[in-house]
């Protein structure tokens, strides 16, 4: 009985050792298969309609994919327009469950950076322009285009952190010292590979806000 009770703990004991190192391989090969087939867009907007071709462009590897890692670091560029409405930002598990969803005030062209709590799980980042009010009172112009929604920027934020995560780390890091300050436009979004995004009509300086 002894031996026998010794024998079935050193199995079940192996049997754990041999399910915990299979954890790891596996889980890192779902991320991997997830940075491979994720149909992100990290600049949102260009569609007809003043507000939903309002430029929205998540600061994030080109991939549309990244981990944030332990700062929580996220940050997008609003563009220009002459009528702001309010942007609201989603995080949904990416294999289902409940959302969590925080709103950022009207406010004229600038970059906004948030912090979010340490990722654990792949999770979808949606950003856009609360567009239906702004509808509602172009629907009075019968000659006005009206649009009900603003295509969003999609991204997917992981837990673990490859090369081209780590140098935009870097880059956020940097941004957050620019908080309540002035960064230039081309320049900055040129360290993200968005050079193209500014146009003549944005300005040559962007505001940094940081509300969390």
């Amino acid at each position: 009985m002894g031996l026998s009770t010794a024998l079935q703990k050193t199995l079940a004991v192996s049997l754990g050792l041999g399910m915990a190192l299979s954890v790891s391989p596996l889980a890192g090969l779902a991320q991997a298969n997830l940075r491979n087939s994720f149909p992100g867009r990290r600049v949102g907007g260009g569609t007809r309609g003043e507000c939903s071709a309002r430029t929205l462009v998540h600061l994030v590897p080109d991939s549309s994919v990244f981990a944030p890692g332990s700062s929580g670091d996220l940050a997008l560029v609003q563009g220009p327009t002459a009528n702001p409405v309010s942007m609201t930002m989603i995080f949904k598990p990416e294999s289902g469950g409940t959302s969590s969803s925080q709103t950022i005030p009207a406010s004229s062209a600038g970059v906004t950076l948030v912090r979010r709590a340490t990722i654990n799980a792949p999770t979808i980042w949606e950003s856009g322009f609360d567009c239906a009010s702004a509808d509602t009172a172009a629907s009075d112009d019968p000659l006005s285009f009206v649009e009900t929604a603003s295509p969003p920027a999609v991204s997917l934020l992981l837990p673990t952190p490859e090369a081209a995560d780590v140098q935009v780390q870097k880059a956020l890091q940097a941004l957050r010292q620019s908080c309540g300050a002035m960064v230039p436009a081309a320049q900055t979004l040129a360290q993200f590979g968005l050079a193209d995004v500014v146009t003549a009509e944005w300005p040559q300086q962007l505001p940094v806000r940081c509300p969390s």
